[in-house]
Order: C-alpha cells, then structure tokens, then sequence
C-alpha cells in the first residue's frame, strides 16, 4: 500500500511539471495491474495514462477495467485512440464492451472498425446478450488431420501470433466441421512425421455458440480446460472461448447471485458508483414484495388472535418457532442454488432432493424438538411458567418445531427447482423470500397443533 501511495506522489509531480516522456516510461514499466490500481486511485488521470501507454499495454490496461471506469475513460480519449483501441481489441473483449454500450454509440464506434474487424464485430454481436457466442472469439488456430507435425509447427510459427491461444490446436475437415481439438504438448512431444489424425482421441468438448454463459462456467469448471471450441447447429467451428472471459463470467454470476440471495435486484455497476435513487428502485421491489409477505403473518395471527388471548404463552414461544422455520428454509435453498450454479443438481434430481430434504429436516425437527421442550421444562422447573400442563405445552412446541423445519427444509430445497422451471433465476428464492414464505405457513403448523392438543384445556 505504501508503494502504491508513493507511485501516486510520484504521478502526480510528473503530470504537475507536464514531463508525460518520463511518465509514459513508468507507466510501460508497470505490471498492467499496476496501472489499473492507479487509474482507480486517480480517476481523473485515467484517459491520460491510456493516451500515454504504448498501444498494446493501452488495450491491455482498458480490458481489465470494469465497465463503469471504461465508459468514463472513452468519453476523454481522443479519436485517434479510440480508434486504436477498438481495432487492437481483442474481439470478444470488444465484444463484451459494445454489448454495455447504448446502441448509437456503438453505431459510432463500429464505424471506426476496419472493414474486416466490422464484419468479426456484427457477427458477434448478433449472438443473444448472455449466449456464449458473445464471449467467443475468433483468433486460433485450427490443422487438418492429414497434415504432419512438422508442417502444423510451420503453420504456428506462420499464424500463432494471431491466434488468442496456442495451447490448443482444433482439427477441422475439409467443410470446417470440428473434429478434435490437440494440446499443444502432444504436439511438441510427437515424432515430427506424425499426421495429426494418430493423435485424435475422438474426446472432443465443445460449447454451442446460442448456450447460456452459465452452462459455459460449469463445462469449465468440469473439464479443467483453458479454451473450448464454439461451434453451431451443424458442428460448424466458429470460435474459442477462453478461461479468462469465463473468470469474468463467473464473477459477475456469483456477484448477481449474491445479491440476489440479500433479497434485492442485482446492481449493473459497483456499489459506489450507482446512484441513490437507482439504488432504491433496484431494493425496493423485494421490499415490497417481503412486506406483503409479511401482512400475511399478521393476518394468520388475527385469525387466531382468540387463542393467544386465552393462552399468551403461546404468542411468547411463536418466535421461535418463526425463526427455526425460515433459518431451516433459507438453510436449504442456499444449499441447492449453490449446488445449481456448480453443476452439482439439475431439474431431473428434484426427487431425490426433496426425500433427502423431508428426511434431514425430520431429523433436524427433532433435534430442535427436544430442546424446545427442554426449554419449556426449564422455565416450568425454576419459574412455574406454565402451570400443571407445562408438559402438553412443551409438545406443543416440539411437534411445531418439528413440522416447521421439515416444512421449511421442503420449502427452501424446492423453490430453487420451481423457479428454474419457470425459466427465473434460483437465486431469486433467496433467504429472505423463503423465510418470509416458511413464517406464514410455519404459524398456521404452530397454531393448528397448538388448537388440537390444548382445546378444553386452556383454548
């Protein structure tokens, strides 16, 4: 942190005395984090470092940077380097920015394309916003599977500089099918008059280019792999997608999923850079929805307002019946959407989640059962709390409790599959959701097994 601190002194009187040769010499000296760091610390300066980079760092720093900070930077820069910029970038990253853009700015900037880097952008562009086509590019490599060892190293030395990766080589036919793909080290470590087809394992994991960028994360995280092909209906090859857009992709989903989970929309910028009344909007729809949620309750403990009147105790221990509900309940469904988001539960496992949650929540039910009734007989034994039927309250308590988290646990675990069915986002039944669900159904359990056991006797 002091070093950093001390480079932005350093800035600072560089920019002061307009010595932009010795601070383009810094700059080009840093690690491209570097500079990123600094561009968040002198926010003001951002344009001018990327001006002052040589081109490749400059497209190198600007990729790496969030959306907000980009769009900021772009409005400052001149039209010479914005041209530079857009044409030196990577075409999936350029991709990803476009896509952020309001559409007549990015009319503007398509124009600023080469004719050929124009024709890469509106192919991208017209894959849906969240498909894998939009994360694809098109820089690799691909060989034939007659051609030699010797003849694809040639071909690598020819075209590699191009290509976004040379860890994996895709083997296409003569139509531009895919194959295979080959890593590279087979390749290093075959003798040189090998054909590629002896080295084809018919192995082969690619990603359709209309796939949701969701599914692309999971084959990732499945396969150990740094690039994967994309390819379209046909099993025509039409790009890569490589890990570090997928890091991105991931990032961004566990961001929106956690906010989701928080009970609130997820935000399109960082935190601090969103305004207040947006941040409003974006909260104040769960809110309300929460709310009604809550008018529920209150309207189940008017209905049985008659009983709380004969028998308060039973107002004093809904509580904890409320809470052991909804933390069951939300205990479960953050369970099953993080195992959604890795793969690790689909739609068709909706049955055996629900009989491994009915049989957990029981057990769990029972746990807190027991203590809810060694509560009860704790405060009858040292506070004579509740009279000579303390043992009928205590299971009372016992038997809401364990129906409460058994219903919460049901609830919680299938939500999640209900809502991705529908085609919504699991991380939408988040805690809040559920545990306002579980605390309306969960007094209806307390208050009907309460109703049962103790009418005549206090109801």
């Amino acid at each position: 942190m002091e070093e950093l601190e001390m480079q932005v002194v350093y800035i600072e009187q560089l920019i002061e005395g307009n010595n932009l040769a010795e601070l383009e010499g810094f700059l080009n000296e840093l690690n491209i984090s570097d500079v990123e760091e600094l561009i968040d610390e002198l926010p003001e300066h951002g344009a001018l470092f990327l001006e002052t980079l040589s081109l490749k760092r400059a497209v190198n720093v600007f990729r790496i940077l969030d959306f907000p900070t980009q769009e900021r930077i772009f409005k400052k820069l001149s039209a010479t380097k914005v041209r530079e910029i857009i044409n030196e970038m990577p075409p999936d990253d350029r991709t990803s920015f476009f896509g952020e853009l309001k559409g007549d700015v990015v009319k503007r900037l398509i124009i600023m394309l080469s004719p050929e880097e124009r024709k890469e952008a509106l192919s991208l562009l017209g894959y849906p916003e969240d498909s894998v086509g939009r994360l694809m590019t098109p820089d690799y490599i691909t060989v034939k599977a007659h051609w030699s060892i010797t003849r694809i190293l040639d071909h690598i030395r020819r075209y590699g500089s191009a290509s976004e990766t040379i860890d994996v080589l895709y083997v296409i036919d003569s139509e531009g099918k895919l194959i295979d793909d080959i890593r590279i080290k087979d390749i290093l470590l075959a003798d040189p008059d090998t054909k590629v087809g002896e080295l084809i394992d018919n192995r082969l994991i690619s990603l359709n280019a209309n796939d949701p960028q969701e599914d692309a994360v999971t084959v990732f995280r499945m396969n150990n792999r740094v690039a994967l092909p994309v390819v379209d209906e046909q099993g025509i090859m039409l790009g890569i997608v490589t890990i570090d857009d997928i890091l991105w992709v991931a990032n961004e989903e566990y961001t929106e999923d956690m906010q989701r989970i928080g009970g609130t929309e997820a935000l399109d910028e960082p935190y601090l850079d969103v305004s207040i009344m947006h941040l409003v909007k974006k909260r104040g729809g769960w809110l309300v929805v929460l709310f009604l949620g809550q008018l529920l309750t209150a309207t189940v403990i008017e209905q049985f307002e008659g009983e709380l009147e004969k028998a308060v105790f039973l107002m004093v221990l809904m509580p904890l019946i409320m809470s052991s509900g909804g933390n069951s309940g939300s205990q479960a469904s953050t369970l099953i959407i993080q195992a959604m988001a890795m793969g690790e539960v689909t739609l068709s496992d909706w049955w055996r989640v629900m009989k491994r949650e009915i049989i957990s929540g029981l057990l769990l039910g029972v746990i807190l059962g027991i203590l809810g009734f060694v509560r009860v007989a704790g405060f009858e034994a040292f506070l004579d709390a509740y009279g000579e039927y303390w043992v009928l309250i205590g299971i009372v308590v016992s038997l809401s409790l364990v129906g409460v988290v058994m219903w919460g646990s049901l609830t919680g675990s299938m939500l999640p599959f209900i809502l991705r069915r529908l085609g919504a986002d699991p991380a939408s039944s988040s805690a809040p959701f559920v545990s306002t669900l579980v605390d309306v159904t969960g007094l209806i359990i307390y208050f009907t097994i309460a109703s049962l056991i103790l009418r005549g006797i206090y109801l």
